[in-house]
């Protein structure tokens, strides 16, 4: 498996915009909902069929659009999954960050409470949309796609480190790694349980678990 994802340069992004600084904007009504509906459709098609399964009849069919609308918008199969997984991650950090803005403006400081409101907020996200969820822990994904989860985690773990400082005004490593490592086990496990409610209940049991975590170098001071 290659340890990247190309996108030839001067075609079509992760975003479904264009490498060349040169090229218009596609901001017409009806080419957004032309490139939202290939979205949704490939969307479920992946769900459906896995990545390497899919193909782009399938998906050009679904949305009612034609294969050349699908390379107008968007550079084959890699980038509309990368697409969908951006939009998902988007929409994780989104639902992470309010929840961390709603306890800390309710007066809460812990840096272990605010990380409880976080995480909880990304796995509800993963309930709540686990069929895409799975589809991205799945495995069946374009080449160098394992690389691009490696250097979410890892945003994420620095993300995390923000709320994990030590006296001396450095970072937490080994509690921010027990931390992402834990939580990266439960998107993995929740997103792939078929039945919703166990998936829910699992999720309440791990933050509860979590919640009781403690560094004991700094629990000694």
């Amino acid at each position: 498996m290659s340890s990247h994802i190309d996108v030839p340069s001067g075609e079509v992004s992760h975003n479904g915009g264009t490498r060349s600084g040169d090229a218009p904007a596609r901001t017409s009504d009806r080419g957004a909902a032309t490139r939202g509906a290939l979205l949704a459709a490939a969307r479920d098609v992946f769900c459906e069929s896995g990545f390497a399964q899919a193909a782009v009849t399938d998906i050009v069919a679904k949305a009612g659009a034609s294969v050349g609308s699908l390379y107008h918008h968007f550079n084959g199969k890699a980038d509309l999954y990368l697409t969908l997984f951006e939009e998902f991650q988007a929409g994780q950090q989104e639902r992470t960050r309010e929840a961390i803005s709603a306890v800390r403006e309710a007066g809460e400081t812990d840096p272990m409470r605010l990380f409880i409101a976080g995480a909880g907020a990304y796995l509800n996200g993963c309930l709540e949309e686990r069929d895409v969820a799975r589809l991205f822990i799945s495995g069946d994904g374009p080449p160098g796609f394992d690389r691009v989860m490696r250097q979410r985690l890892n945003k994420w773990a620095r993300r995390n480190a923000a709320l994990f400082h030590t006296a001396d005004g450095g970072v937490d490593e080994a509690l921010v790694m027990v931390l992402t490592g834990a939580m990266a086990g439960a998107v993995s496990e929740i997103s792939l349980l078929d039945d919703e409610d166990a998936a829910r209940r699992l999720a309440e049991e791990i933050m509860g678990i979590v919640g009781t975590i403690r560094n004991p170098r700094t629990e000694q001071r």
